[in-house]
């Protein structure tokens, strides 16, 4: 019989049973702090993916002429130039803008805007846009899909009238044929009317997948759309906006005249009221440059028969 006392056995006892509870009390507040960071990083993924909650906003004609104000050109500017251009107070606060507005917004933004019309933002004018009030087409560089020749917008669209659509998903292809197939249809064979497609991939990886993979383009795009097919990886970073194109996954109509002002555009899916209006408008444009093509012959031969006369004339 042992004649130790009891209690420092119960007092430890009482200890091991308290130290036990409390791993297990810790070990499930560890347990649960894990448990709501993942869901806390869940839902912050799963936010940004979704992006903001897209409200039902009614669409608006468009109310303003697309383009940019100083008119294209094929020369190459010079350092002297651009050190002006970076001088220049009102580009530095117009780039700061834009910067500015395109940190906020996140990587799935075109994404999550396709949400709402389909990535639409404006409804096509049913008229022109006036000539006096029209922008230009900045000048665009690519390769054709033919022969992989250098072109430019400026080059191929002065002194005819151009559709161009700009491409840059498969989806883009699709709308832009929904607004172009009628007028293609019925102008493909006037000699003053070109459709023009860019295929702008500014992403370099996506622009490398595309050239690796353009004898699949090619059987593509129909053999007699090819010269006028460009592949293009110029930075539009600064031009989106004047055009119009806020979203990178829909496709952009433009109709342009012979003075590549843009008078007309459409974006997204096409409406019936707007592809009708495209060729419409396409056909006014056409007889316009009809009148002040004939014009201009009628005035070159009546030069040529007056100089004729006047060697004819006797001295």
């Amino acid at each position: 019989m042992s004649f130790l006392p009891l209690y420092p056995v119960r007092s430890l006892s009482r200890h091991q049973t308290h130290l036990a509870s409390v791993r297990r009390s810790f070990g499930s507040t560890c347990m649960r702090l894990k448990d709501s960071t993942e869901d806390t990083s869940q839902a912050r993924l799963q936010r940004e993916i979704e992006g903001p909650e897209v409200k039902a906003v009614e669409l608006q004609p468009l109310n303003r002429p697309l383009g940019v104000t100083e008119r294209p050109t094929t020369l190459i500017k010079t350092r002297t130039q651009k050190m002006k251009e970076l001088m220049d107070s009102d580009v530095r606060m117009a780039q700061r803008r834009h910067l500015i507005k395109e940190a906020g917004k996140g990587y799935f933004h075109d994404m999550n805007m396709t949400r709402r019309h389909g990535g639409k933002t404006w409804i096509a004018p049913k008229v022109l846009i006036r000539e006096d009030k029209a922008l230009y087409l900045p000048n665009i560089v690519g390769k054709s899909l033919d022969a992989g020749q250098e072109k430019n917008t400026t080059t191929m669209c002065y002194g005819r009238i151009t559709v161009l659509a700009m491409l840059g998903t498969r989806i883009s292809e699709i709308h832009a044929k929904g607004f172009v197939d009628p007028t293609n249809a019925r102008f493909s064979s006037h000699p003053l009317y070109q459709y023009v497609q860019i295929n702008l991939q500014e992403n370099l990886l996506k622009s490398i997948l595309v050239n690796l993979f353009l004898n699949s383009l090619r059987s593509v795009v129909p053999e007699e759309l090819q010269p006028n097919y460009l592949v293009s990886s110029q930075n539009m970073e600064y031009v989106r906006d004047p055009l119009g194109m806020t979203n990178s996954k829909v496709g952009y109509v433009y109709l342009i005249d012979e003075n590549l002002k843009v008078r007309w555009g459409g974006c997204a899916d096409a409406t019936p009221e707007e592809t009708q209006a495209l060729e419409v408008c396409t056909g006014v444009l056409l007889k316009r440059a009809e009148k002040t093509v004939g014009n201009k012959g009628q005035k070159a031969k009546e030069i040529a028969s007056e100089g004729q006369a006047e060697q004819g004339a006797p001295s």
